[in-house]
């Protein structure tokens, strides 16, 4: 009988990969099933709900919204500003926000963030980036976003640089974007137009557009696969 079970339990194991292999129903793609990023200094694993009957409630369950002020977003804010979806967040956060090359950037005013959030991610509201290059926030939020606030910069610097020389395409009057750090922004949804003010004030003060990229998803599409979020 006991021998009976063990073959039993072993033709199991080959002809069931998903249990030989200790698979999870619920995949972040094909070929991970989480994954680790880092928020706040801490390591956070991020993977989706396992239950396959689980919807989301709430919020985020709602289907509409007052337009305006919530009006569907275009998939290109911007044609020099590339789109992403799920899976180029996954890379991201293991890559470049890991490596600190990158930033996930929460654009959300504090009160949403705070109701939760994507792991990894770092709550820098629009308004800031709305603010005048002088404004102590603005300058302090850069900094974070390894950008710096030019000193007095001569005539014949500034003429070199808009020549394109000296690094010129990635500095202002104001800013120096040399060691800009890539960015993925994303606010509450499709209808949300919180991260899309963001981008396009950076792009006002000359952010780089190939450092920058819109997952327009947000937390709405973020919530509705189930994956992890975290409240600060």
């Amino acid at each position: 009988m006991i021998q009976r079970v063990l073959s039993l339990l072993l033709a199991c194991l080959l002809t069931c990969p998903a249990l030989a292999a200790g698979d999870r129903p619920v995949q972040l793609d094909a070929t991970r099933d989480s994954l680790e990023t880092v928020h706040n200094g801490q390591v956070v694993k991020v993977e989706r709900i396992q239950d396959l009957d689980h919807t989301i409630t709430g919020f985020f369950a709602r289907t509409s919204h007052r337009c305006p002020p919530h009006c569907i977003e275009p998939i290109q804010l911007d044609p020099r500003v590339r789109t992403v979806g799920e899976l180029e967040v996954f890379d991201f956060m293991e890559n470049d926000v890991v490596s600190g090359r990158g930033m996930l950037i929460d654009a959300r005013l504090p009160a949403w963030n705070h109701k939760g959030t994507i792991p990894g991610s770092v709550n820098i509201p629009f308004t800031v980036f709305e603010s005048s290059p002088g404004d102590p926030k603005l300058v302090e939020a850069f900094y974070k976003l390894g950008v710096r606030k030019r000193g007095e910069v001569s005539a014949v610097t500034r003429f070199l640089e808009k020549l394109g020389l000296l690094n010129g395409h990635l500095k202002t009057d104001d800013w120096d974007f040399t060691q800009a750090k890539k960015l993925i922004l994303f606010c509450n949804g499709p209808w949300c137009g919180q991260s899309p003010r963001a981008i396009r004030a950076l792009l006002k003060l000359g952010y780089p557009p190939e450092r920058l990229a819109y997952y327009r998803g947000g937390m709405q599409m973020w919530q509705l696969y189930g994956l992890t979020t975290i409240v600060p």
